[in-house]
């Protein structure tokens, strides 16, 4: 039986996930969302807590705050914070935020009962398959740029230093909802929107893809995965993605007839001039894509959630075939707001 006394901690509890998430613990559990100081604020459903992953001090404050109002157990800690950004250029950032700041989070649990500690990693740790070749947690790690990398590195810190906390690392692939909530996608739905030329122009292989997961899906195999907590291993990985894995040409076809009526055609380019012209796209505005990510068009990603599935008793009850439609709906109605909620302007 779950005890509304139980206590959950969320970081990067304002975000699109963690925001979500809260809504959905609150009737189960206490929850304390921790996250920056400022807006934007947890929601208010959640006891709102300002640390600094990178800081020794703000950190001992944020958990004699749990244990004055809260006690010493906590039920489980979704790790949602970490550091990210598609500029291509090292930070290290990344370090002092997504590993020295898990590592940091880790040493002051251990003080605490902690019965889970979830860590949200990601699809892109793994190294590109083919399609219809799936990606199972025991497919080989080949992490491109410095955000998987950082994952990787995580994943590692978590295993050499969580003690006796349990842990379950979430390998989530990219994450969507019907507002969008997805850069690659919803840079994909303004270019055909907008019909620019360069939604006609691609340089790679139109039949690789990636798996995405819907936000409320991700939400739910977090909540399972808490209330079954003391039935899961002590340390795990996880896949958690849809079912189906939709290519690129797919999305293509799927937004353009959504938008337009029809099949918006797109023309093979050289990756070289693909180069060339997000650097010009770059130099005099800006734009989502950029020369760095060029190389990389070719990876494709399906993974395999079945792991999950049997775990958590989980199944994603949304697709992103599905969801494009009602996307492409809410830009319609009112495309600013689409172009604000998405960072498009």
């Amino acid at each position: 039986m779950i005890n509304k006394t139980d206590l959950v901690i969320v970081t990067g509890s304002s975000g699109m996930i963690g925001s979500a998430l809260i809504h959905a613990l609150a009737e189960k559990y206490h929850v304390v969302g921790f996250d920056q100081d400022g807006s934007p604020f947890p929601p208010v459903e959640a006891e709102c807590v300002c640390v600094d992953l990178t800081s020794d001090a703000r950190m001992s404050f944020a958990f004699d705050r749990i244990r004055y109002a809260y006690g010493n157990k906590i039920a489980a800690v979704v790790h949602l914070a970490a550091y990210y950004d598609f500029l291509g250029k090292p930070s290290d950032l990344y370090d002092k935020v997504t590993v020295k700041g898990t590592e940091r989070l880790l040493k002051y649990l251990q003080d605490f009962e902690v019965q889970q500690f979830i860590f949200s990693s990601s699809m892109l740790v793994y190294k590109p398959t083919s399609p219809g070749v799936l990606i199972t947690e025991e497919s080989p790690l080949e992490p491109k740029w410095d955000y998987p990398k950082s994952k990787v590195t995580t994943e590692k810190v978590m295993h050499e230093k969580r003690g006796k906390i349990p842990v379950v690392m979430m390998r989530i692939a990219g994450v969507y909802s019907e507002k969008g909530n997805s850069i690659p996608i919803t840079n994909q739905v303004q270019r055909i929107y907008k019909k620019q030329i360069s939604a006609r122009l691609y340089p790679a292989n139109t039949a690789h893809g990636s798996t995405y997961v819907h936000r409320d899906d991700l939400i739910y195999a977090i909540a399972l995965a808490i209330d079954v907590r003391k039935d899961l291993p002590q340390e795990v990985i996880l896949n958690i993605g849809d079912d189906e894995t939709l290519t690129y040409q797919e999305l293509q076809d799927i937004i353009s007839i959504e938008i337009h009526g029809k099949k918006m055609s797109i023309i093979a380019i050289p990756k070289w001039f693909a180069k060339v012209g997000a650097f010009m796209q770059n130099l005099f505005g800006k734009t989502f894509i950029k020369p760095w990510m060029i190389d990389l068009a070719d990876d494709h990603f399906e993974m395999d959630s079945s792991k999950a599935k049997k775990l958590l008793a989980w199944k994603p009850k949304h697709g992103l075939r599905d969801t494009l439609p009602k996307m492409v709906e809410n830009l319609k109605v009112d495309p600013e707001k689409f172009y604000q909620e998405n960072n498009l302007n």
